[in-house]
């Protein structure tokens, strides 16, 4: 008897329907012999439309970033996985299962204060372990928890996924399954190439990367979870037959290694991640000495604001451009920031910024061993007429920036450039990432 958990995205928890559907697979794991403890979604769309309403709403002249804004409609979207929780215990109980659904306030899941986007710093599985040992299915709500002054907490899009992988490594599940709306894990975004592959296996490095890099299969903080606890995980769809056999069901997906098996699918590259949610900022003017770094981009942490790609241009008469990128919604709170609080301070020349930029990536742990690899990405780019504005590299990824308009351009020339739309044959090509929501 192996204790599985099942993560169900809104997609798949869209309808009483396909609730029903859900239901019907957890039972047959269950009557498997099998443990399961099941962490869904809100209902597809549910979030989007309590936050239109909370905004609707909004005090005149309020921004939605204040703390007091940002608590209350953790409040507010945190009920969508409410209503899915008690729905599919209910399900369940129709399949003749005993089932229980908790709040991550209940369980508990413990997380900072970060409103709209928390970690997760603790969860207390007793009330878990009682349940299952009872012979219950536990239904927990993903995607929130509850601070230390008992404020429920949402831990950002794609967080159901980090709650269900922190829930499998509370618990020292057997392994994880990821039931979203694609079949697995694709070379690239198949509605961008539709000779785009899926990958019976990628590496746990090449999905973080790609899960950071703007793919959108897995929340980069689940994969994150997953590494450091080594939970097992593996991606798949929930519009399979709910009937088919167990061992076919997990064929039909992706499975996320942690062992570098000489018998895996072996790349150069893996695959092509893209993100089109960037923003890129350059301080123009700033003094050339030690601690710019710190006194351009503390004020910008200090506002929680994520920063993704640095650059530093070469100085000229005491004084250098300074750019970086952020998250497209960070754009207009990252250059107010800038304005008041970094400009003045630096007596730099100017903040420019530029909200329409992408970034474009290849992957793969066979870079480490391949030479001439970003060179074949830069010559493949230039070959279109698309211009890099910045680089950023690390062992197994090169990403570039470039306008927003060529990203589809991008993806498609470096797809077919890498051979990732060819079969796959043993000891060649493989392994990435990127879903039919990337980007």
């Amino acid at each position: 008897m192996a204790l599985i958990v099942h993560k169900y995205g809104g997609t798949s928890m869209g309808s009483t329907e396909r609730i029903r559907s859900v239901a019907q697979r957890v039972a047959k794991w269950v009557r498997a012999g099998h443990q399961l403890v099941v962490v869904p979604s809100a209902m597809s769309g549910e979030t989007n439309r309590l936050l239109g309403l909370a905004k609707e709403l909004l005090p005149a002249g309020a921004q939605a970033s204040s703390p007091d804004a940002l608590r209350e409609l953790d409040a507010i979207a945190a009920t969508g996985e409410q209503v899915s929780v008690g729905l599919l215990a209910l399900a369940l109980q129709a399949q003749g299962l005993q089932a229980v659904s908790y709040g991550g306030w209940q369980v508990p899941i413990r997380t900072d204060s970060s409103f709209t986007k928390a970690r997760i710093t603790s969860i207390e599985e007793t009330r878990v372990r009682a349940d299952l040992a009872a012979g219950k299915v536990v239904v927990i709500t993903g995607f929130q928890g509850i601070d230390e002054a008992g404020n429920v907490t949402t831990l950002g899009r794609g967080g159901s996924d980090t709650s269900a992988v922190a829930v499998a490594a509370a618990l020292k599940a057997d392994e994880c399954l990821i039931y979203t709306d694609v079949d697995g894990v694709y070379t690239t975004d198949p509605r961008i190439v539709p000779e785009a592959r899926r990958l019976t296996s990628i590496s746990f490095e090449e999905m973080l990367e790609m899960a950071s890099l703007g793919s959108k299969v897995l929340q980069i903080r689940s994969v994150e979870f997953a590494g450091k606890y080594r939970v097992p995980l593996r991606v798949l769809s929930s519009f399979t037959p709910w009937d088919i056999a167990l061992d076919e069901e997990a064929r039909s997906g992706t499975l996320i290694t942690f062992e570098e098996d000489e018998k895996m699918e072996q790349a150069v590259v893996a695959g092509i991640a893209f993100n089109r949610d960037e923003a890129k900022i350059s301080v123009i003017g700033v003094p050339d000495k030690p601690g710019i770094a710190f006194q351009i981009l503390g004020p910008v942490a200090d506002a929680n604001i994520d920063i993704d790609v640095i650059i530093q241009n070469m100085s000229h008469s005491g004084r250098t451009d300074f750019s970086f990128t952020v998250h497209r919604n960070d754009y207009v709170r990252t250059m107010e920031v800038l304005k008041t609080q970094v400009l003045p301070a630096l007596g730099a020349a100017d903040v420019q910024g530029d909200p329409k930029i992408c970034k474009v990536s290849i992957v793969g742990i066979g870079m480490r061993s391949h030479v001439g690899v970003a060179s074949k990405m830069f010559r493949t780019l230039s070959e279109e007429a698309i211009n890099i504005q910045m680089i950023t590299t690390s062992e197994i990824k090169t990403s570039v920036v470039i306008d927003e308009k060529y990203m589809e351009l991008a993806v498609r020339a470096l797809h077919k450039a890498f051979d990732l739309d060819q079969p796959v044959t043993l000891g060649m090509a493989s392994a990435a990432e990127s879903d039919a929501q990337a980007g």
